[in-house]
């Protein structure tokens, strides 16, 4: 998973640049700049428009007792689509305007509730197995000294 990252932390910003580079060379450099700065506030302002239709929709949902849990997953995907859309290149702005747009966020979303439903069901919902950690147990193990809770 860390090489993964890596690879994407490094490769993106390399496609994109060598893009950016090409773009230029085929119209203006300014006209480039023009394009990343004008993506980036489009992409700023749609997102902010769309990050409120998501609260007032989480605070009507609330009002009725509902859990608003896709109303949280767009938020955090217009939040990605917003961190994507202010990183200067054409394929990080592609795939903002893609995440901002409700139907296109639709199909991310149960994707990623199946995807995490499956990790879960598979039991590897968790990330103790790969960080060192393990589950707590209810009881101490043998010789440890006693729980706060308990008398001793």
């Amino acid at each position: 998973m860390l090489l993964k990252l890596i690879l994407l932390l490094t490769l993106v910003p390399l496609v994109e640049l060598f893009i950016l580079v090409k773009l230029a060379e085929a119209t203006s450099f300014l006209l480039t700049v023009c394009i990343v700065l004008g993506t980036g506030a489009l992409g700023a302002a749609l997102a902010r428009i769309e990050g409120l239709r998501v609260l007032g929709r989480m605070q009507e949902q609330l009002d009725r007792g509902e859990l608003p849990a896709d109303s949280i997953l767009d938020g955090v995907l217009i939040l990605l689509a917003a961190a994507l859309l202010v990183t200067p290149g054409l394929i990080t702005d592609a795939c903002g305007f893609l995440l901002l747009a409700p139907p296109t966020r639709h199909i991310v979303r149960r994707w990623l509730k199946a995807w995490v439903m499956q990790r879960v069901s598979t039991g590897r919902g968790g990330f103790h197995g790969t960080a060192g950690f393990r589950p707590i147990h209810d009881q101490p193990p043998p010789g440890a000294p006693p729980m706060e809770d308990e008398e001793g």
